[in-house]
């Protein structure tokens, strides 16, 4: 495929009014989200999309700066320079074009995860079939894709206990799988959560997204955080995930002697930093990205890792638009024995008709970004089988949602 234009769009989607969730120590400020639209074109008339702006618990755009908005200047810059007028025989080769390009060496991992995807999606047009079947041929499987997927719900952030159960029998409700949260209001009242959810529902799994527990400036110790640990799995969580920064592997190798059940990878830099994480034994669930490990390409290694293992499961971290859903459920739908995908659980879903709204936060380019919806019904989405991705940009937003400046969230402590 010949590429004729590489574009970047970096949109925002405001929180308004800002939203303040109080934590352990502080209050964070959540104020908008913000993505980069990437979009490649061909000789004969083909476009792939792809997002950038993976949410990791590691990124910056926690702590400073103006979060995604830059990127988009890197993708119209060197990104294009590297592939316009670029005939690609195999996606691989936009990598090395990447790697040798000036790309800055902070910015070109995710260049090379969007586009990687955004190629995959262009491919899957040109031989008129769904993303899936391409990577299923890649990994060589035995068995068919699988394209009916279990969802859990990725939602609650800093809460008291009741406001985390009430979100949790809501999600139960539509048929979730699980339901994923994030404490953080300091070590009592996390094991309390704990307690209370594990107390009021019967069929849905609890995941627990700890990244708070280390991040911020009053996190807790690591004697605190085994004991947290040990007491989730006490109460059959299903998983807890990055209860140690994300460049700590052997403090996860200690904390897997407790026998808990870990996940964690969707920090880690590369996609080599994603297998390496798998090999040590300590997880049980590696959270592989398309968005930010080197595309459908980047996370073969990690999914090859995890095939025909009964104690290594790939889960893709998946939290941000509906693009980004569609993506990670193609490479799922093609990995050997992979059937759970991250639904990422926003206010004013359009999917959801409930009287409690279960969402974390307003983030609706997330849903406007492509025409129409994804197929999901009782927790369960089915992969399009249209070619591509099979989801078809909605080039409204370009103008609806203008970057602002600044970054998407802030945290504020206490003594300040």
């Amino acid at each position: 495929m010949e590429i004729t234009a590489v574009r970047g769009y970096a949109l925002s989607s405001p929180i308004d009014p800002v939203q303040e969730r109080p934590f352990h120590g502080g209050v964070r400020r959540l104020r908008k989200r913000d993505v980069v639209l990437v979009v490649v074109e061909t000789r004969d008339g083909l476009r792939g999309i792809a997002t950038a702006g993976a949410s990791s618990s590691a990124m910056t755009e926690y702590f400073e700066g103006d979060s995604q908005g830059t990127f988009a200047d890197v993708v119209e810059g060197p990104v294009a320079d590297a592939l316009e007028g670029e005939t690609i025989d195999a996606i691989p080769d936009a990598h090395d074009l990447l790697r040798g390009s000036n790309v800055p060496d902070g910015d070109l991992i995710e260049a090379i995860s969007a586009i990687d995807v955004a190629l995959y999606d262009i491919e899957g047009k040109r031989r008129g079939a769904p993303v899936y079947e391409l990577l299923a041929d890649e990994f060589d499987a035995d068995a068919a894709p699988t394209t009916e997927l279990d969802l859990y719900a990725s939602a609650g952030m800093y809460m008291e206990p009741d406001g985390y159960v009430e979100q949790a029998q809501v999600l139960e409700e539509l048929g979730f799988f699980g339901y994923k949260y994030r404490p953080g209001i300091g070590p009592e009242g996390d094991r309390e959560t704990v307690a209370q959810l594990a107390a009021s529902v019967d069929d849905i799994e609890l995941m627990l997204d700890v990244h708070t527990w280390w991040k911020l400036r009053e996190g807790y110790d690591r004697e605190t955080v085994r004991d947290l640990v040990v007491h989730a799995a006490d109460h059959d969580a299903y998983w807890i995930e990055e209860p140690v920064e994300p460049d700590d592997h052997e403090g996860y190798v200690d904390l897997a002697a407790t026998d808990a059940p870990l996940a964690g990878g969707e920090s880690e830099e590369s996609a080599a930093g994603l297998v390496a994480l798998g090999e040590t034994g300590a997880v049980d669930f590696l959270q592989g990205d398309v968005r930010h490990h080197e595309g459908f390409t980047g996370c073969r290694e990690a999914v090859a890792l995890c095939a025909g293992r009964d104690d290594l499961e790939f889960v893709p971290h998946n939290f941000g638009t509906w693009i980004g859903l569609a993506a990670n459920a193609h490479l799922v739908a093609a990995a050997p024995e992979a059937t759970l995908v991250e639904y990422p659980v926003f206010e004013d879903d359009p999917l959801f008709d409930t009287e409690v709204d279960p969402g974390m936060y307003p983030f609706d380019l997330a849903f406007d970004l492509i025409e129409g919806q994804p197929d999901v019904t009782d927790g369960v989405l089915s992969v399009s089988d249209e070619p591509g991705l099979g989801v078809e940009l909605n080039e409204d937003v370009i103008e609806q949602y203008p970057l602002t400046d600044g970054p998407w969230t802030e945290f504020h402590y206490d003594n300040d």
